[in-house]
């Protein structure tokens, strides 16, 4: 069942990439953390929404059969409200697939950010905008004559982590983490127990109590 837009909201507002990521080790599922040459924009600013897939390959011209922008343009002007934009470009570092336009469409649409581990571009007028990127570098790189996304909506790998759409993306400063969906809740409402635990944890190391005693009281480190 997706979980409601409610229970991400208070995600983004109560958890952080690390406990999410613990947790999801505690569950068997060990890479699920984007690699951490995906960096955000803006420090400040939390993400936390449904994954939109698109697939790039390299290419390396542009005629008006090849049309690189089709699925592109497609899947952006599709975003819902929650969405994030997942662009997989296999490690491509020639392309800068996302910018301030398409963030400008997919913030009107209700999108909350977008992930990739190609580079993104315009970032002034995005960090301007308030729009949260994560991306594998900065630089200029049009697609055009480059790349083209060749599949929207279709299971996508970043580093290690495999995103199928529907899958929860969560980003702070720390990095990106992939959450799969038939397993989202059950993971969302166990990081919010173990952070409540790590308050815990926090005040009583805070009152001098030894990390020793501390771990073997709580299990939490």
């Amino acid at each position: 069942m997706p979980v409601t837009d409610e229970l991400l909201e208070q995600a983004r507002s109560i958890l952080y990439t690390a406990v999410i990521s613990d947790t999801l080790d505690e569950m068997g599922l060990l890479d699920q953390a984007l690699p951490p040459t995906v960096r955000p924009l803006d420090e400040g600013l939390v993400l936390c929404g449904r994954a939109r897939t698109g697939l790039y390959m390299p290419v390396y011209h542009d005629d008006d059969a090849l049309n690189v922008y089709e699925h592109e343009i497609a899947l952006v002007d599709d975003l819902k409200p929650r969405d994030v934009a997942v662009f997989s470009c296999a490690g491509n570092n020639r392309i800068a697939p996302w910018g301030e336009l398409l963030s400008t469409v997919a913030d009107a649409r209700g999108a909350v950010g977008c992930v990739t581990d190609g580079l993104v571009r315009d970032v002034r007028m995005i960090r301007e905008m308030g729009f949260q990127v994560f991306a594998g570098g900065i630089g200029p790189l049009d697609t055009k004559n480059r790349a083209k996304m060749m599949m929207a909506d279709v299971p996508a790998e970043i580093g290690k982590a495999r995103i199928a759409p529907g899958d929860i993306m969560f980003g702070d400063v720390d990095g990106v983490v992939a959450i799969p969906q038939h397993t989202a809740e059950e993971v969302l409402k166990a990081a919010m127990e173990k952070v409540s635990g790590e308050n815990s944890v926090r005040e009583e190391l805070s009152n001098g109590t030894s990390l020793k005693e501390v771990f073997g009281k709580y299990g939490i480190l």
